[in-house]
C-alpha cells in the first residue's frame, strides 16, 4: 500500500510505502510553537519514505538529538527526526488521501495548551 502527500504548496512530496501505524498527537510545547496547534503523525520506517522536492525541504535542529523537517517555502511542518532512530514522524495532514488510520493516543499531555480540552477518551502520556 503506497500512501502519499505533500506540503501545503506542493514543493515538498512524499510517498510512504506499506500500512500506516496509528498515530499520536503530540501535545508539547515545541510542537505546539512549531505547528501552531498539537501535531498529529504516524511513525513509518526511513526506508519506506522517500522525499521529491528535497531543495524545498529545510530542517530545525529543535534538540541535540530532534530535527523538525518543514517546507522553506510554504512552511508547512511535516517530519519529525529522531536523529538516531529508524523510523521518522510524519505529519498525518500532509497525507493526500484518506489514511485508513485513527488517533490511536495523546503524549505529553502535562504540556498542553490550556485553550483546549482532551475529551476523546484515548490513552493520555504525561510525557
Amino acid at each position: 500500500l503506497m500512501h502519499s502527500g505533500s506540503c501545503l504548496c506542493g514543493a515538498v512530496r512524499f510517498t510512504v510505502d506499506g500500512d500506516l501505524p496509528g498515530p499520536d498527537a503530540c501535545h508539547c510545547t515545541m510542537w505546539r510553537k512549531h505547528s501552531g496547534h498539537y501535531f498529529a503523525s504516524t511513525d513509518v520506517p526511513k526506508s519506506a519514505l522517500k522525499v521529491d522536492g528535497e531543495d524545498a525541504l529545510a530542517w530545525y535542529q529543535s534538540s541535540e538529538r530532534v530535527r523538525r523537517g518543514f517546507c522553506k517555502t510554504c512552511g508547512s511542518s511535516l517530519f519529525w527526526d529522531l536523529v538516531q532512530s529508524e523510523k521518522i514522524a510524519v505529519a498525518m495532514g500532509a497525507f493526500d488521501d484518506p489514511t485508513g488510520t485513527r488517533l490511536h493516543m495523546h503524549i505529553f499531555v502535562a504540556e498542553k495548551g490550556d485553550y483546549y480540552d482532551i475529551t476523546d477518551g484515548l490513552p493520555q502520556h504525561e510525557h
